[in-house]
């Protein structure tokens, strides 16, 4: 399932407050410049900095070129 539109336009990366990449596979939230993926469980993004894990190289690339990625933090 797929987060919601409305909830999208809301997140940010606590730490650095500036927009995420959301995907839906594998359903994550990810901060290109900083390089972390936070997870999404059930449905509900957690975005505790103590969970984040650090992404790979070929994970960033894979994230970044998704064309499915959406941007939050931004009025659809």
């Amino acid at each position: 399932m797929t987060l919601e539109n409305f909830l999208l336009d809301l997140l940010e990366d606590p730490v650095d407050h500036q927009p995420l990449l959301y995907l839906s596979e594998p359903h994550v939230l990810y901060n290109p410049r900083r390089r972390v993926a936070y997870e999404v469980r059930d449905d509900i993004p957690v975005l505790l900095p103590d969970e984040a894990r650090v992404v790979s190289d070929e994970e960033h690339e894979r994230f970044t070129k998704d064309p499915a990625a959406r941007p939050t933090g931004t009025k659809s």
